[in-house]
This record gives C-alpha cells, sequence and structure tokens, in this order.
C-alpha cells in the first residue's frame, strides 16, 4: 500500500470563475490562495494549509460532482442556518448512523452538489 494520508487538492469546474469566486470565497469563507492571471484558475484554501479547491472555468459541458467539506459538529446547526440566510436551498441537518455523521446539503452556482459533513465519534 501507499502511505496516503488525505486529501489535499481538488479542482471543480465552473462556467464563471468571478461568480464562483464570490460563492466560496464570500458563503463558504474559503481563502483565496493564488490566481493565475494566464489561466482561468483560482485556487482556494481550505481549513488553512490543509487543502486546496481549485476553481477552473470551462465553458463546455461538464457533469455536476459532490464534494464534501467537514466542519465541527458545533457548528453544524449555525452552518445550515447561515446558508439559508444567504438564500441557499438546504436540506439538513441529516445524520448519517453507518459514519457516523451529521451532514448539511446544498447547491453551488453551477449545481454541484456540497455537503458540509460533521463527523462524530464512533460508539
Amino acid at each position: 500500500m501507499l502511505p496516503i494520508s488525505g486529501l489535499y487538492e481538488v479542482a471543480i469546474r465552473v462556467k464563471s470563475l468571478p461568480r464562483a469566486e464570490t460563492f466560496y470565497r464570500d458563503i463558504l469563507g474559503l481563502e483565496v490562495a493564488i490566481r493565475d492571471p494566464k489561466r482561468p484558475m483560482l485556487f482556494l484554501r481550505v481549513g488553512g494549509d490543509a487543502a486546496m479547491v481549485v476553481l477552473q472555468e470551462d465553458s463546455g459541458e461538464f457533469p455536476k460532482l459532490h464534494f464534501a467539506f467537514t466542519i465541527a459538529e458545533a457548528d453544524i446547526e449555525r452552518a445550515a442556518t447561515v446558508l439559508r440566510e444567504k438564500g441557499l436551498a438546504v436540506r439538513g441537518p441529516v445524520f448519517h448512523e453507518w459514519m457516523p455523521a451529521r451532514s448539511v446539503y446544498f447547491a453551488d452556482p453551477d449545481g454541484h452538489d456540497l455537503e458540509l459533513c460533521a463527523p462524530g465519534k464512533r460508539s
């Protein structure tokens, strides 16, 4: 086995980089890390230096995908409220016994299925 210890970067294709940046920065609170004026992409930090989301502008067709972000259990209810206050359709919190975790589901401006997941402790 390879000694993989985590996931560092995920690329998300979007139709409009400015629109996606506003959503991921202002609504989700991700921090701009690298803006490359020569390429239609933007690197955003997730959880400090723990990981990156790369928004890649693409005018073509692409599938809608699912991305889950970790959040503290203590913050899940407030996160759902904040997302609703910002006008997003939110489902949850939903409890997943098999994980265990509580999750909130919503979509980004391009229709990608996003999740805020608060993992719990196994008994």
